[in-house]
């Protein structure tokens, strides 16, 4: 079985190419910017991955993998228009480039053409493919509106947080490594213990991210750290620390979080480590990543096929970036 890092090139060679028509150019080429601005490209990767965990990859793979990226830069270009965010991964976002109007009738299309896609694999596996492709779409536009939910309560408890990172994030990876299970002949209970291993991995890989802008190094982590804390991002952290902190810590960090003072990062910080979130963040995320790991194991399948799944399982979640 191939390593994550050699499919990614190969997927990269199979999708940098264009995905639209040139006319209307004022609906496609916002698309076609956009998915030249790049990214991970985890999920398609990953159903790749789940199809040559039991068999050779299959011509329909490349498909799937190609709907699967296109539906998440789908998400993207909607989720910026939502967050009013002007940059992505550095570069103008779709809507601030050509207009709000135009960014949704771009990611519009962009679903569009992830389910022509989608038409292109072989008819045995469509019905399960589609099925599980559309209970995806519908759960992350879930998680989205938790997300946004989040945002306008003064309170959240960590518990509900868990439920919109699953919706969110985690079944889009566990999905795109069941979709590439279903492509490669597994069994159902072969699928479900793939599937659960992604999405175990996803909640590992959101613990470590959170985890990285309170506490990771600017040099390794790329920016600024305590980005979360300046906006008064919701995150597993916080979260932790309001249901945990002693009172005077809590009214400390309720006025914190309704300023932005100069030495607010540091301050947040400081409570965080007093009440050890670093040290439980580290917990929960090695729980989830040896939760993860557990289902493949279990997975029928000789250990040395799983072992570049098992290489990216620790990869993502103890980066530095």
């Amino acid at each position: 079985m191939q390593s994550f890092e050699l499919l990614s090139q190969k997927f990269a060679i199979h999708f940098d190419k264009r995905h639209f028509p040139t006319e209307p150019a004022s609906l496609y080429d916002p698309n076609e910017y956009f998915l030249k601005i790049g990214g991970k490209r985890v999920r398609p990767v990953l159903c790749l991955m789940g199809n040559e965990l039991f068999d050779e990859i299959k011509e329909d793979a490349w498909h799937v993998g190609t709907a699967i990226e296109l539906f998440h830069n789908f998400t993207l270009i909607h989720d910026d228009i939502m967050d009013k965010a002007p940059l992505r991964r550095g570069m103008e976002t779709v809507h601030t480039k050509y207009g709000e109007n135009t960014a949704i009738l771009a990611g519009d299309v962009m679903l569009v053409t992830a389910y022509e896609e989608l038409n292109k694999i072989s008819v045995e596996y469509l019905q399960s493919i589609l099925r599980l492709f559309n209970t995806t779409a519908k759960e992350v536009c879930e998680g989205q509106q938790m997300d946004m939910d989040f945002e306008a309560m003064d309170s959240v408890n960590l518990d509900a947080y868990l439920k919109m990172i699953e919706l969110k994030t985690s079944v889009a990876l566990a999905a795109s490594l069941q979709t590439g299970a279903i492509l490669g002949g597994a069994g159902e209970r072969n699928q479900q213990l793939l599937y659960e291993f992604g999405k175990k991995l996803g909640i590992a890989f959101q613990v470590q991210d959170d985890y990285l802008d309170a506490f990771g190094d600017p040099k390794k982590f790329g920016k600024q750290v305590g980005g979360d804390i300046l906006s008064n991002k919701k995150t597993f952290l916080l979260l932790h620390v309001l249901e945990t902190a002693s009172p005077a810590q809590k009214k400390e960090l309720q006025l914190l979080l309704a300023n932005n003072s100069t030495d607010k990062i540091e301050k947040v910080l400081s409570i965080y480590r007093d009440c050890k979130v670093d040290e439980w963040a580290l917990t929960l995320k090695n729980k989830y990543l040896d939760e993860a790991l557990a289902h493949l194991d279990d997975i029928a399948v000789l250990s040395k096929r799983k072992q570049p799944l098992k290489d990216l399982a620790h990869f993502l979640v103890k980066r530095e970036h």
